[in-house]
């Protein structure tokens, strides 16, 4: 029989002791610090909630429900353009009233509502920053003014979409000197062959002497193309054959509106993906051949597809890289795009919008208005 010894611990090690935790008093006496009583310390500072964060705040007025309807407003004599763009806008619209139509059926603006209003923002595509900013300012505007109705509300939110807008600053002013070279640029499919001649289109319509630089020598149907739309605005084109150097093109377009006393030069570049480092280098040396033929500088308008989404803000990045991108033309603007992308573009770079198109008219792109574009979204 085996005698009697120490008790060994199952794993066949001695048990560790824990060591009592020092007392907070002894920590810092060993650290040479003072020790205070503990009812003279002063405690941490705490960020006061605004009013309506923690709680509901119960609405005011008419709370029916019936926010979001997408009923037309009574249409007024030169209201047409508008009309249009709420209904390009409708599924933006859609998303971004959901969150006032149930906080008309809580009767109250609870804390739940500011969340879901950044998230409609962001399913619109105005991006997470832009989105958060909207509905800080939106809040505190709401909470400041006392405001308990639902227009109110909506109104209180619109007002900071325009000023958010307006933020990014305005398209550059056309310079004094002549020829203007403008740059239309964006990735496959966007629509920048249209857009150049709708763009050509209003300028002329405000008196310019145009033309137009068919660019796009990629493909034989981009000069085709061109050169229709050339004809129906009724301005110049220069144009080489297909294959042909576009930084060629350029050169001559400018060389010829110089000699035509031409106002605005509009060059129709070849869609790329912003990804292909090769393309992207043939854009730069077509603009560097525009910058040493003019006084001043190109400029270039992006065009960005209205269900373009956030990589609209990588596109406008990578370009700005190679053009000095001055402003956006949003395209495609129709009931199943979104848009909210230009105040996601703005706010990461600053780059304001130009034009806003809604169709494939002529006369369907017009200067971009953010009041306008706010009341259609909201």
């Amino acid at each position: 029989m085996a005698g009697k010894g120490k008790k060994k611990h199952p794993k066949g090690k001695p048990k560790k002791r824990r060591a009592k935790p020092l007392r907070e008093e002894t920590r810092e006496q060993a650290a040479g610090e003072e020790v205070r009583p503990k009812e003279e310390l002063e405690p941490a500072p705490l960020s006061e909630p605004l009013p309506g964060e923690t709680e509901a705040i119960e609405l005011e007025g008419p709370v029916d429900g019936s926010v979001g309807a997408e009923a037309e407003p009574p249409e007024e004599e030169g209201e047409e353009w508008g009309r249009r763009l709420r209904r390009g806008m409708s599924r933006s619209r859609r998303a971004i009233t959901m969150p006032f139509t149930r906080a008309a059926a809580r009767k109250a603006i609870t804390p739940e509502f500011w969340t879901e209003a950044e998230d409609a923002l962001i399913a619109a595509d105005a991006g997470v920053a832009c989105s958060a900013r909207i509905v800080e300012n939106a809040k505190k505007r709401i909470i400041s003014e006392g405001i308990r109705d639902i227009e109110g509300l909506k109104d209180a939110f619109r007002r900071e979409v325009v000023a958010m807008l307006e933020s990014f600053g305005e398209p550059p002013e056309p310079p004094p000197e002549r020829p203007r070279v403008i740059f239309i640029a964006g990735v496959n499919g966007v629509g920048k062959t249209t857009t150049a001649a709708k763009i050509g289109f209003l300028l002329k319509e405000k008196g310019n002497k145009i033309l137009f630089a068919a660019a796009d020598t990629f493909r034989a149907a981009g000069i085709e193309q061109m050169e229709m739309w050339a004809s129906r605005v009724v301005a110049p084109v220069v144009s080489h054959q297909a294959g042909g150097d576009p930084a060629a093109v350029v050169y001559d377009s400018i060389e010829s509106a110089k000699a035509k006393s031409i106002d605005t030069v509009l060059v129709d570049t070849a869609g790329r993906l912003h990804t292909k480092k090769n393309l992207m280098e043939e854009l730069g040396k077509m603009w560097r051949v525009a910058d040493r033929q003019l006084p001043g500088r190109p400029e270039a308008i992006l065009v960005i597809d209205a269900t373009t989404g956030q990589n609209g803000v990588s596109q406008a990045r990578i370009f700005g890289e190679v053009l000095d991108v001055s402003s956006i033309a949003l395209t495609k603007m129709d009931g199943s795009a979104k848009g909210g992308v230009v105040m996601a573009i703005g706010m990461e770079l600053g780059i304001p919008v130009a034009y806003i198109g809604v169709g494939e008219g002529i006369s369907d792109l017009k200067p971009f208005d953010p009041e306008q574009y706010a009341t259609a979204l909201f």
